[in-house]
This record gives C-alpha cells, structure tokens and sequence, in this order.
C-alpha cells in the first residue's frame, strides 16, 4: 500500500498546490478588487499602497497565481510564506498567544503550507514540471530531484 501511496505522491502535492495557490489568490483577489464581498465585506479594497494590506494583497494575488500554475513554485512560495509569518507576528500574534485566540490561523496555515511547497516543489500539473521536461529533452540536465523520503 506504501508503495501505490508514494507513486500518488506527485498528484497529491500538484493538486495541493492548486488548492493552495487558488485560496491565496483569492484573499488577494477580494483586497484588491471587491470582489468575493471584498475587503470589508461589502465590496470595498485596500488604500493602494497603504502598509502592509496592499502589499500583502499583491503578494497573495501574485503569489497565490504563480502557486496555482505552479510557475517558479518554490521563489513564488518563499515569499508567500514569509508575508504570511510577517502577519502572523506582526498582526495576529500581539492580540493573543494562540492563533485560535488571535484570529491567526489562516495566516499560520498559509505560512506553513507555502513552507512545505519550499521544499517539495510544484509536483505534477504544473508548468515547472513542464518547463523541467522541455528541457532534459533538449539535452539540458533536469534539476528536478526525487523528493527525500522518511
């Protein structure tokens, strides 16, 4: 069982990725634009430049759609789980200890989601991938490698 388990592996962390990167997308989405009832809940956005809510949104909006396409996955990531360790310490965490005390869990899970797709890359489904046989088949050595197992 093991075995069929790893060799689904790649489809599990692609379609993760994608689950991911849509939700991330859309908290940008809804600062950015309205839309999804927007920022205040009736379909207001963010002051453009105002700090840090405009500058996460585009790095959710961003961030969230290069995850989704799976598109420079682990810089695309990096960043994403940095903005989200920012919000939790420097927004959520003065409020309360626990994240379920201070309203941070989304922006705790977003962190460590995007910090798991650091280390394991885009899996399948997305462009990376693609882009990564394309090239091995020009000749190019593949830099993809076979993720570490416990």
């Amino acid at each position: 069982m093991t075995a069929r388990l790893d060799s689904a592996q790649p489809y599990a962390l692609g379609l993760f990725r994608i689950v991911v990167g849509l939700l991330f997308a859309c908290h940008g989405a809804v600062a950015l634009f309205g839309v999804l009832g927007g920022a205040d809940g009736k379909g207001g956005t963010v002051a453009t430049g105002a700090w840090p809510n405009w500058y996460a949104a585009v790095i959710e909006l961003v961030g969230g759609t290069l995850v989704l396409l799976g598109l420079g996955t682990r810089v695309a990531a990096f960043v994403s789980s940095g903005a989200m360790a920012y919000a939790y310490f420097k927004v959520h965490q003065p409020q309360a200890l626990w994240p379920v005390e201070n309203s941070g869990e989304g922006a705790a899970l977003y962190c460590w989601a995007m910090f798991l797709l650091i280390f394991t890359g885009s899996g399948a489904f997305g462009v990376d991938r693609l882009l990564s046989r394309r090239s091995s088949a020009q000749g190019r050595p593949s830099r993809e490698q076979t993720p570490v197992a416990a």
